[in-house]
């Protein structure tokens, strides 16, 4: 796993530009609360509208690399947020392998593996913390070697990942984040430090 240190380098003011991760729009399953990992489900109607909806808050940004899971509901939020013609697929960006988990809710998987969490528990076929911040990792190094804005789209874990990383932090502490389906959040620099510049944007319209 890369060394939270290598992020943290000092970069010049005028070099740095923002990374802006989007997590898909809402599905049956993120809905129900189910363990959504490679299962290719794809959004509700109501997802859709959320796809929509980051679109004109992406258009502010002139994007010099988009990055977007495989799976059809990260693609498909690209594509109705409007940034599908220069998105490239990253398969390190799908989304953390629950095993056998897949499908299972909490509550349900705890029936089994009293007071499991996927920050810190086994998961039986499946991938491991550390295993999912290698993937984020490369993403991380792919989008520091851009000079430009970068956008992501992708999926709630791996994600919640991606920005525990950014910040230096271990893969597990992704627990002190959270992320609404169909927002936007916007990782950047204050001076030399990784900062969270803004999160769940979009979140305002489920209240």
């Amino acid at each position: 796993m890369r060394a939270a240190a290598e992020y943290d380098a000092p970069v010049a003011e005028t070099a740095r530009f923002s990374i802006v991760v989007a997590r898909h729009g809402e599905t049956d399953w993120s809905k129900n609360g189910r363990h959504t990992g490679l299962t290719d489900i794809p959004l509700t109607d109501a997802g859709r509208d959320e796809a929509r909806a980051i679109a004109a808050p992406l258009a502010q940004w002139d994007f010099s690399l988009v990055l977007t899971s495989p799976l059809e509901r990260a693609r498909e939020t690209c594509r109705l947020a409007g940034l599908s013609d220069e998105a490239v697929v990253d398969d390190d960006l799908l989304e953390w392998n629950y095993g056998e988990y897949e499908g299972l809710t909490s509550p349900q998987v705890r029936e089994q593996d009293t007071g499991w969490l996927i920050w810190t528990g086994a998961t039986p076929g499946g991938e491991t913390p550390d295993q999912v911040a290698a993937r984020v990792d490369r993403v991380l190094a792919r989008a520091l070697d851009v000079q430009g804005h970068v956008a992501l789209f992708a999926h709630g874990h791996v994600l919640r990942v991606l920005m525990a990383r950014w910040l230096g932090l271990p893969p597990a502490d992704g627990r002190l984040l959270t992320l609404a389906t169909g927002t936007i959040s916007v990782l950047g620099w204050e001076h030399e430090y990784h900062v969270v510049r803004s999160l769940n944007e979009g979140l305002y319209r489920k209240g």
